[in-house]
């Protein structure tokens, strides 16, 4: 490329990819300081990703290397929302990231384009995920590329023995 960054693609996850992804969650996870949380597992993602009602989606961003191959520098997993109030379907970015030797290469634009070319080609009414408030360069990324906070919104999560609780009826 003619700005001195290397070409990027961007192509849609392969079964054969459930363990980069892994490897891309995880340092995710250690980024935000979270690695104690993650409990997938590469056959957990391959049935989310690939089984026979896949849960989720994904794409790959290469680097491309100048005898045409290619490396793997980051990913992106979505899935469909729906909303009541518009009456269409959504897309949830669930994950976005790139390897701390990719940052600044093109591959989160690239990735994050890709997901809004698929929402729009899908007829999907809106496109939107979560950052965490500390992560001041994502932020800023985001918003240059036209997104907006939705700050009136607070995420509500209930799981584990709550949402045990909950299912059961047993609150109190």
């Amino acid at each position: 490329m003619a700005d001195g960054r290397q070409m990027i693609t961007v192509r849609p996850a392969r079964p054969s990819d459930v363990g980069t992804i892994h490897r891309f969650i995880g340092e995710l996870a250690a980024f935000e300081q979270a690695s104690d949380e993650v409990t997938s597992t590469p056959d957990l993602l391959l049935e989310g990703l690939f089984g026979p009602i896949p849960a989720v989606e994904a794409l790959i961003a290469e680097r491309m290397h100048a005898d045409g191959s290619g490396e793997a520098v980051g990913f992106a997993m979505f899935y469909h929302t729906f909303s009541t109030w518009t009456g269409m379907r959504g897309i949830w970015l669930d994950d976005l990231f790139v390897s701390a030797n990719a940052r600044g290469s093109g591959a989160g634009g690239a990735l994050l384009q890709a997901v809004a070319r698929i929402a729009v080609k899908r007829g999907c009414a809106q496109f939107e995920w979560w950052v965490l408030d500390w992560n001041e360069p994502a932020i800023t990324f985001y918003r240059s590329r036209g997104a907006v906070a939705q700050d009136e919104w607070t995420v509500q999560r209930v799981s584990g023995d709550a949402l045990l609780a909950l299912a059961e009826n047993r609150l109190g």
